[in-house]
């Protein structure tokens, strides 16, 4: 007599084979690469030619744990978000297998350890006479901006509105604009960054007569082996446009009191910029229009008001009238 075998009620699939067909699924090579170290890990660890099937909920839970539950927060939910993507595009699929236990939570990000200083002591930093005109012009534009470093780096001059004070930036993650049926076009979504007095004092001394190529440009020639595009090329000079670690080096020597790499950090004049305008009252809306931040959430780690702040608004507790 024949012997009855039950069938799966999915689709069979092992842990390797599902998680080959899920990278190669991601039409984005970088989210594929970047997902790719997550869901690799865990397969090693669940076992690569086991059954999908007969893995279970708190194995998983237990393998992110073993994996990336003593390492930092961002890297915790950066790898439980793959592995998570993963197995939910297994059940998508049809195929049978785990899912990420709910007691494997998403956790909160800590606030930024970047630090907020003074404006006391950016005025005194870009005043200092031995600071070349082009970090001073760099610097006092971060701070008025609170825009990003390679925002403002990636700047040209045909870019920058000199009477309203202002110019357009290609945002960090900026989407390219579509046509109306859905092609790729080459230019992006802009968003605008506002500069004041000191900026707009310095700028037409930075730039005395060059009307084109880029804002803040090296003092030398690039050599004759590497490759400059046309835009990140000055073609009244031939000077090139200043790099991110250029200008991030330049900053820590000005500023560093122990040695390199414990000078300042070009982001700390964004979080300066935003914590003092949250001193002064400014509303979250307005944080939010100046920072370009989509979420409040993501405004909070910026805003880091100072001792003197808090002190001075607890003031306002005192009994009777607190202008003392």
């Amino acid at each position: 007599m024949a012997t009855v075998v039950a069938l799966p009620t999915g689709k069979a699939l092992t842990v390797q084979g599902a998680a080959d067909r899920y990278l190669e699924s991601l039409p984005n090579p970088n989210t594929a690469r970047s997902y790719g170290i997550g869901v690799s890990k865990a397969v090693d660890c669940l076992g690569a030619g086991r059954p999908l099937e007969s893995v279970a909920d708190d194995e998983v839970g237990e393998i992110l744990e073993q994996l990336w539950g003593s390492g930092a927060v961002n890297t915790w939910n950066a790898r439980r978000a793959a592995v998570q993507s993963w197995l939910n595009w297994c059940s998508d699929k049809g195929y049978s297998g785990p899912a990420v236990p709910a007691w494997a939570k998403r956790l909160t990000p800590p606030d930024s350890d970047t630090p907020a200083h003074s404006k006391t002591e950016i005025d005194r930093l870009i005043g200092r006479r031995d600071i070349h005109l082009r970090e001073k012009t760099l610097w006092r534009m971060l701070y008025e901006t609170a825009a990003r470093s390679d925002e403002i780096l990636a700047l040209n001059i045909e870019d920058l509105d000199f009477a309203g004070r202002r110019c357009q930036v290609k945002a960090k993650g900026a989407k390219a604009k579509t046509r109306r049926r859905g092609e790729a076009r080459d230019d992006f979504v802009l968003e605008t960054v506002y500069w004041d007095a000191g900026t707009a004092r310095l700028l037409p001394r930075l730039l005395k007569d060059r009307s084109r190529g880029p804002v803040f440009a090296t003092h030398r020639k690039p050599g004759p082996g590497k490759v400059v595009g046309t835009r990140d090329l000055c073609p009244d000079t031939g000077l090139a446009r200043l790099s991110y670690g250029q200008a991030r080096a330049l900053l820590d020597e000005a500023t560093a009191v122990a040695g390199t790499g414990t000078g300042w950090d070009l982001h700390e004049y964004r979080h300066s910029a935003l914590t003092h305008l949250g001193e002064q009252g400014t509303s979250l809306l307005m944080l939010m229009a100046k920072s370009r931040h989509k979420k409040p959430e993501n405004v909070r780690k910026y805003f880091k008001p100072s001792p003197e702040a808090i002190a001075e608004l607890t003031s306002f507790l005192a009994p009777g009238n607190s202008a003392r």
